[in-house]
């Protein structure tokens, strides 16, 4: 029994996933990728997704020319885990990016932990199909060499090592907890070099999206994946905007942050159409999580995930469901919606698939091939039988279909503040048909309730959980004695 049910984890089965092919045919033309990953940004913080304060125009012509998808999820409510996922179409627990004894769920500067080496990233395996590889903004994987996006199948990288807010000031205020008081100015990095310190994050926008269009002209004649991860709206309570943006908007700063967010997406839409790649070039725009939304969760200050329930950083579909829009003029049927599940794991095995590589055979790959769902084949259902939704090392909820379970716990998140679960009952939710999950209907359903603890099972056997490894989980990568990421002066004499 305990073979037959290692071989049902390492298939990937008890995973909830179908066999997937691992190759397709070439294409006469392979198309380029853009995937624009915004920071904490809330579903409901933009036009296309019911926002009445942010103006978002080129996300609204983002939206008619493409494809919305409103079931679309990331593996993490915070930062880090939900970076490494969409980078190795793993699970965070998957490959060890989920939690570590020193930082916790969020990478720190000066951290020994990052991406292990061993993992495939997105990157490295475009890169092996020829493609040119640049990464944009922010990283949030390891500061150090071994860690950094040069090391991990990017040809170029232009950005923050992890959060804009991790600054040395900040630092000063831990002292020694976690090397705060070793934290350097916030640098900015050409490739695995620092080429700035002490970074006025009101330009960070600007300056990613000027570089993003360089890249964009730059291989223009080649298939690139470029790797669009914004600074913005960001972990602070304040987020940052130039001065075209700065108070313009109606709710403040974060909303200025969006508009400014919005007009670097047309941006990049439009130097795509004067390119004439447009229609070889399939881009994606997304969120990493949910926004933390403020105290009063009626207020957009620091955005919402209205009218989904919960906040950033926990496991409610607020922090988990994000939103997205697919555009690929051409390919992607204009003015549509999916609403079936998919996730940021998807884009590894996907993309593959479009360039007509091949997925990787040797490590379970928990994300699956949407290409269905991207290019609106009718009929087409999400590929996953079941869908974890983690904090750290806790199994908090799953979902299979429209049903989605937050299991009884003996120990409730970490973080009182945004604590998200059942307690010591069970809860079950339509996500479906109850989008604000204000209705429990678990003792409605003991026979769904059933179902999914047993699934729930399953993920912990392969996953883990609090206290208990699971049986295909993978080591993030860690060296000795790391060092601050510092800029490096040449000597005059």
């Amino acid at each position: 029994m305990k073979y037959l049910l290692n071989l049902i984890l390492l298939t990937g089965v008890l995973s909830g996933l179908p066999v997937q092919p691992v190759s397709a045919a070439p294409q006469a033309k392979r198309p380029n990728f853009i995937v624009i990953f915004c920071d904490n940004l809330g579903y409901g913080d933009i036009e296309p997704f019911g926002s009445t304060v942010n103006r978002t125009p080129c996300l609204n012509r983002m939206a008619r020319e493409g494809r919305k998808f409103t079931h679309f999820c990331v593996t993490a409510g915070v930062c880090t885990p939900s970076r490494a996922s969409i980078m190795t179409g793993c699970y965070s627990q998957r490959v060890g990016m989920h939690w570590n004894p020193r930082d916790g769920q969020v990478l720190r500067p000066i951290s020994p932990y990052g991406l292990n080496p061993e993992e495939i990233t997105v990157a490295e395996v475009l890169k092996k199909q020829g493609y040119k590889t640049g990464m944009i903004g922010k990283w949030h994987l390891g500061d150090q060499p071994p860690f950094l996006p040069t090391a991990q199948g990017f040809d170029y990288f232009y950005g923050i090592p992890y959060s804009d807010d991790m600054t040395q000031a900040v630092g000063k205020r831990l002292g020694d907890r976690l090397d705060g008081n070793r934290w350097p100015p916030l640098p900015v990095m050409l490739n695995d070099t620092v080429i700035e310190a002490g970074v006025d994050r009101n330009l960070l926008t600007k300056q990613y999206t000027e570089k993003a269009v360089e890249f964009i002209e730059q291989n223009k004649a080649q298939p690139f994946f470029l790797y669009f991860p914004q600074a913005m709206p960001g972990s602070t309570s304040k987020p940052f905007a130039s001065e075209a943006f700065r108070g313009k908007s109606k709710s403040g700063p974060w909303g200025d942050s969006v508009e400014e967010l919005d007009w670097s997406t047309g941006q990049i839409l439009d130097k795509l159409v004067e390119l004439g790649i447009d229609e070889n070039t399939l881009v994606i725009w997304t969120s990493d999580n949910g926004s933390p939304m403020a105290k009063d969760m009626n207020s957009t200050e620091r955005g919402t995930n209205k009218p989904l329930n919960g906040r950033g950083y926990t496991t409610s579909e607020g922090a988990f469901r994000v939103p997205t829009i697919v555009w690929w003029p051409g390919q992607v049927p204009e003015g549509t919606v999916c609403e079936e599940l998919a996730t940021t794991m998807d884009l590894l095995p996907t993309f593959a698939l479009l360039a007509g590589g091949t997925v990787p055979t040797d490590r379970i790959i928990d994300g699956q091939d949407i290409r269905p769902l991207i290019e609106g084949t009718a009929g087409a259902k999400t590929p996953y039988d079941v869908f974890y939704y983690y904090a750290m090392e806790q199994l908090q909820a799953v979902r299979k279909g429209p049903w989605k379970l937050f299991v009884p716990l003996k120990e409730f998140d970490r973080h009182p503040h945004f604590k998200t679960g059942a307690g010591s009952q069970p809860l079950l939710f339509n996500v479906v048909t109850d989008i604000g999950s204000e209705h429990n209907v678990a003792d409605q359903h003991p026979e769904i309730v059933k179902e999914l603890m047993a699934l729930a099972e399953q993920g912990r056997a392969d996953l883990g959980d609090t206290n208990r490894p699971g049986a295909n989980q993978r080591k993030a990568g860690k060296i000795e004695n790391p060092v601050p990421p510092t800029l490096k002066t040449t000597s005059t004499k």
